[in-house]
């Protein structure tokens, strides 16, 4: 009962970062000329980012248009606290964000479209135990790039590193640097351990999925 009560208590949370910004349509074209300043380590193949912790950046092109107008609200609004992202988010508009996302949603995509199967690999016995213990596939998909609500993020194919260090969050959710604070994935991410969420993350990279990332030069 009172994983119900906290599951319906973060759905209240995440609708309302959801409707930040996603009435606005969001325009590819503006959103190409803003994300001159996402390219720099969004759009490097193997960029690796050095405080908190080094671990490659996420790949953002081919992510959803929702989710990632929801992640840049969740860092202005400060409850993703990465310092550098919360600089880059606080320095945007909704239509910015609404752009970026029009932008990034398609980016990499033929024709802007989903290509990832619907079938994927099994996890082994062990792996799927733990994500069956939070349901993970209710909200992200069977195949984990197909999430029931698209401002919840496509997971499949992310780098390992990324997702654990995010995962990680979750379980931090009051530190100022790290912390990620939402109440459904900190009730999540809490019942597990570090090395479980390793495995967990390790089996969402292996994933084939819409993600990538697109190299660009720094200079255009």
């Amino acid at each position: 009962m009172k994983l119900i009560s906290m599951f319906f208590a973060a759905i209240v949370s995440l609708g309302t970062t959801a409707v930040y910004a996603q009435d606005i349509k969001g325009d590819a074209k503006a959103g190409e000329g803003i994300a001159a300043m996402c390219i720099g380590c969004h759009g490097i193949k193997g960029y690796q980012a050095s405080f908190p912790e080094v671990y490659r950046v996420p790949m953002i092109s081919g992510q959803s248009a929702k989710y990632i107008v929801a992640a840049l609200a969740a860092y202005q609004k400060g409850e993703r606290r990465h310092p550098t992202m919360r600089g880059i988010a606080e320095s945007l508009t909704e239509q910015n964000m609404a752009d970026l996302a029009a932008y990034y949603s398609e980016h990499g995509l033929p024709g802007g479209k989903s290509v990832a199967p619907k079938d994927v690999k099994p996890a082994s016995a062990q792996v799927t135990a733990l994500l069956n213990k939070a349901n993970c596939a209710s909200c992200h998909g069977a195949n984990y790039s197909t999430p029931i609500d698209p401002s919840y993020p496509k997971l499949a194919g992310q780098h390992a590193d990324y997702l654990f260090v995010a995962l990680k969050a979750y379980k931090n959710d009051a530190n100022h640097v790290v912390g990620r604070n939402n109440a459904i994935m900190a009730g999540f991410a809490k019942q597990y351990t570090n090395a479980e969420l390793k495995q967990i993350a390790n089996y969402l990279a292996s994933l084939p999925g819409d993600m990538k990332v697109v190299p660009q030069s720094r200079f255009r």
